[in-house]
């Protein structure tokens, strides 16, 4: 699972299953995950049966620009 930043949503991607989704919040593409994830396991006639884990990934880039004050402004 991943953010993607330019498009505000989180996704996860599973070529495994096959999976792909995605949502405006963490929890909610938990939920939509748990619901796909047996759904698509047995439409493939894969074992329906599994043990679910998450990895995620974020990655935030801060630009900063501090100024100092002017000495005459401390006093």
């Amino acid at each position: 699972m991943s953010w993607d930043k330019a498009a505000g949503v989180w996704y996860a991607v599973c070529d495994d299953i096959p999976l792909a989704l995605e949502s405006g919040s963490f929890d909610a593409l938990i939920e939509r995950i748990k619901t796909a994830t047996p759904e698509l396991l047995e439409m493939n006639g894969k074992a329906t049966e599994c043990i679910l884990s998450f990895v995620t990934t974020r990655k935030d880039e801060v630009a900063l620009w501090l100024t100092t004050p002017k000495l005459s402004e401390t006093y």
